[in-house]
């Protein structure tokens, strides 16, 4: 194969001739880190303390530590570990998947606060300055680093890569240059992203409040129970079907699940699940109809629901904890009763009725039991409009989110492995 103008073959494929590769082991010092459990941190001292679960859930790519809501360790505690600096980079050590290998924060914005890093973490920093800020927090993601990761991860339930096996990771390294380059694309990108991140939340949280005064009940509202709104028919108001794993399959009738239901809303998954025709028949099973309403009464959270939408499959089954919900739609709009399932008062009146220790769940007949007050068709439709709308808005938003974060993975790896060049 004939070598592209300006690049080289190296033991991690083809970079730009003026790159290098270094292994974790060349470029930085392994620290020390705390091993504290929660159990030992407090919230009055001074020194905060980041464990593995704050690289998993909370932040991207950078730590901010002056924004972050970090707990924290006694002076006393830190005289064994190193004080974080900016451009410190913090890794967790294991995942309960491997698309967590690897995941890492580049700490930034310390000032004068004080932190360690602590259990389940790796923290790295430059031996000899070989990066710049703001560049580290990506190296990590560079799909030649993430194969890697992969190929020398080990565990059962967790997987993680030792620290042995870590120093022996090659990293393409861009000139400082090219680095600050890059760190700047990238860094403009993650800025639109946050601004429309905090544009959802804005949106959400304007949306909560048109709720609370537009489901606020008023006089003329009148109480019925879920089961009695569905003119208190069973046909009108009954479980999925009780199905076993012996029925599942990769094609067939297609098999809506828990999963399925989020909250408020229909989540459509890409490992999706159907039954064998001859189990459908023989299972006598119930097919659903766009427009239904299901409500999920297996936790997390149960009561959640959604108006089941056209997905393109011709026949459509779902789960014996999903309940099927029909009421006449000349009697009742049923995407105000989604608004309604959507509130927190709904929620907490699912939660003092739910029972079962391993898995919360609610039953059938405690949830038809459930009362709630309905104004008239006419206002029902007026209000539902109109939170609908709002929903349609965030709805075009995350999509538009969704796809910002998807032009930035590739953007993200192409710069990476110097496929794309900016200096």
């Amino acid at each position: 194969m004939e070598l592209r103008a300006g690049y080289k073959n190296t033991e991690v494929g083809l970079i730009p001739e003026d790159w290098e590769v270094k292994t974790y082991d060349d470029v930085f010092e392994f620290l020390a880190t705390a091993t504290y459990s929660r159990a030992e941190l407090t919230e009055i001292d001074n020194v905060k303390y980041v464990h593995y679960g704050d690289i998993h859930t909370k932040w991207n790519f950078f730590l901010d530590i002056k924004q972050s809501n970090l707990p924290t360790v006694r002076d006393g505690q830190v005289k064994n570990y190193h004080l974080l600096k900016d451009g410190d980079v913090i890794m967790a050590d294991a995942s309960e998947d491997y698309s967590g290998i690897g995941k890492s924060v580049e700490v930034k914005n310390l000032g004068s606060v004080k932190a360690i890093s602590g259990l389940h973490t790796f923290l790295f920093r430059d031996k000899n300055e070989v990066f710049v800020n703001g560049f580290r927090a990506y190296i990590h993601f560079n799909k030649v680093v993430k194969t890697q990761f992969d190929r020398l991860a080990t565990g059962l339930k967790v997987y993680g890569v030792s620290k042995g096996n870590l120093k022996t990771v090659k990293i393409p390294i861009p000139t400082k240059a090219e680095q600050t380059a890059i760190a700047t694309a990238l860094s403009d990108a993650d800025a639109l992203i946050s601004g429309l991140e905090k544009l959802i939340i804005k949106k959400r949280n304007i949306k909560q409040g048109a709720m609370q005064i537009l489901l606020q009940p008023k006089e003329g509202w009148v109480e019925q129970s879920i089961f009695q709104i569905a003119d208190s028919k069973k046909e009108l108001f009954d479980d999925g079907d009780w199905i076993e794993s012996e029925h599942i399959t990769d094609k067939g009738i297609r098999l809506i699940q828990t999963g399925n239901i989020g909250v408020g809303s229909y989540i459509e998954k890409e490992n999706r699940k159907y039954i064998y025709k001859e189990s459908f028949e023989r299972l006598g099973c119930k097919l659903l109809k766009v427009g239904d309403l299901l409500i999920c009464r297996l936790a997390e959270p149960a009561g959640r629901a959604c108006i089941f939408p056209f997905i393109g499959e011709e026949k459509v089954i779902t789960s014996v904890d999903v309940t099927i919900y029909r009421p006449r739609e000349e009697a009742v709009n049923r995407q105000f009763l989604n608004q309604i399932f959507s509130t927190s008062n709904w929620f907490r009146s699912i939660s003092d009725l739910c029972g079962g220790t391993t898995h919360k769940r609610i039953s059938r007949g405690a949830l038809g039991r459930i009362k709630i007050l309905l104004p008239k068709i006419e206002e029902q439709t007026r209000i539902s409009t109109i939170l609908s709308d709002m929903d349609i808005e965030i709805t075009a938003l995350e999509t538009k989110l969704g796809k910002y974060r998807k032009v930035k993975l590739g953007m993200m790896q192409n710069l990476l492995t110097g496929k794309i060049r900016l200096v």
